[in-house]
């Protein structure tokens, strides 16, 4: 045994541990990973702006940093009594904490260029969303209010799970740039830009937006979004049974029925009738879910997932996304039912869950036995052999009208040959 490598190889192991004790728990930005990044790439990708380092410098994301400066300058003048020195020092006080949030450190940046980074990026979020609710704040011409395609870009882009800074670091900028410690002003500003991104009602999440309770943009919308009650999921024992898609389930008697006042995870399912509040699909809303559903492969919590599982047993194909479309309950703005039902279907693939506690999982026995019972599964037998399509409904009527026919004839030929006897 070579004593001299052995003390060199524990020596470097040694180096390595004390670099990584401790970073694991503090990280909050993370890079998507491969098998899910893979499934649809674009969706982890920002169409218009850079946030952090992760996508920073990128070509087509270049046009953005001009207007980043310009805010910049806008504050200034708008403040005085900042500058860039107070911005620098405020920032430059958080900065090694910052850089131990990503995942995927930025060992390629200095300090100093990790401050300027986090300055720009937080000082235009705060001016962005200052912009967007006080219309008035807004100078003439400012491109990004001009174009209705740039603001809805920019709401996609700043969700990205990898287009993130630290929020604490936006607090502290708000806090300059605002009133210091004014947090629910700020909760306020990101839920009037962030709304119409939504693609469902949520059930009013957590008021408390305190620098150290929100990780980034992306927990805040998660956090926003919670639906009521999760802490009681049911644990599962044994494997989960799932449902049938839509087309299958109005056949076994379930009815699907539209409700006004629920929160979009808020599935209930009454006397045969799945009852479900309305989800809007447009372009965005593929990058929102598939990004909130990568915040939950790590942070857990995972209603988003369990409601994309649900909704991919729900559908199988376009004639499901006409079901659940004309009872209300999809809002379909992209037009083409066959493009909904592939997406929604490709939405859980590389997905790890449902987890040992599932949702949905009682509602999901509740349809089990109700589609197991003697009636429904007659009606369902019914349906699909003899009433799956209007051919079939026009031959058994016309099938009935000639028996019917053919025994009145019957009928009347026996009463013909009774009254003849007497």
């Amino acid at each position: 045994m070579d004593l001299e490598s052995t003390t060199q190889a524990s020596g470097r192991l040694n180096e390595k541990l004390k670099k990584l004790s401790g970073a694991k728990s503090e990280c909050t930005i993370y890079r998507v990973h491969r098998n899910l990044r893979n499934v649809n790439p674009k969706a982890y990708e920002p169409e218009v702006i850079a946030i952090g380092p992760y996508h920073r410098n990128k070509d087509h994301l270049n046009m953005m940093e001009d207007h980043k400066l310009r805010y910049l300058q806008q504050l200034i003048k708008r403040k005085p009594s900042n500058n860039v020195e107070s911005y620098a020092a405020c920032v430059g006080t958080l900065e090694a904490e910052a850089r131990k949030c990503y995942a995927d450190q930025p060992t390629g940046l200095s300090s100093s260029e990790l401050i300027e980074m986090l300055v720009v990026d937080g000082c235009f979020i705060v001016e962005l969303l200052r912009k967007f609710v006080m219309v008035f704040e807004r100078e003439r011409n400012d491109p990004i209010f001009e174009m209705d395609w740039m603001t809805n870009s920019l709401q996609r882009d700043l969700m990205l799970i990898e287009n993130q800074i630290p929020f604490f670091v936006l607090c502290e900028l708000f806090d300059l740039i605002e009133t210091p410690g004014q947090h629910s002003r700020l909760r306020y500003l990101l839920l009037e830009f962030f709304g119409s991104l939504y693609p469902g009602e949520g059930s009013g999440g957590e008021a408390s937006v305190g620098p150290r309770e929100v990780k980034h943009l992306l927990h805040f919308i998660h956090r926003n979004w919670i639906p009521c009650g999760t802490g009681g999921r049911k644990r599962r024992d044994k494997g989960l049974q799932f449902i049938n898609s839509a087309a299958r389930l109005k056949e076994a008697n379930v009815r699907f029925e539209r409700s006004e006042r629920a929160a979009l995870f808020d599935v209930a399912f009454e006397n045969g009738a799945m009852i479900m509040a309305p989800l809007t699909v447009e372009d965005r809303t593929e990058s929102f879910l598939r990004n909130l559903i990568a915040y939950e492969q790590y942070f857990g919590h995972n209603f988003v997932t369990d409601y994309v599982k649900f909704l991919d047993c729900l559908v199988d194909s376009s004639k499901d996304v006409e079901i659940l479309s004309r009872n209300g309950i999809l809002k379909n703005w992209m037009g083409d039912e066959e493009a909904v039902a592939k997406m929604v279907n490709k939405l859980g693939e590389s997905v790890v869950g449902p987890g040992t506690s599932f949702m949905y999982a009682e509602m999901f026995e509740e349809v089990e036995k109700h589609c197991r019972k003697n009636r429904n599964r007659w009606m369902a037998k019914l349906r699909r052999n003899y009433l799956s399509s209007p051919w079939v409904i026009i031959s058994l009527l016309v099938g009935a009208l000639l028996l019917l026919l053919a025994l009145t004839q019957t009928l009347f030929t026996i009463l013909q040959v009774v009254l003849n006897k007497n």
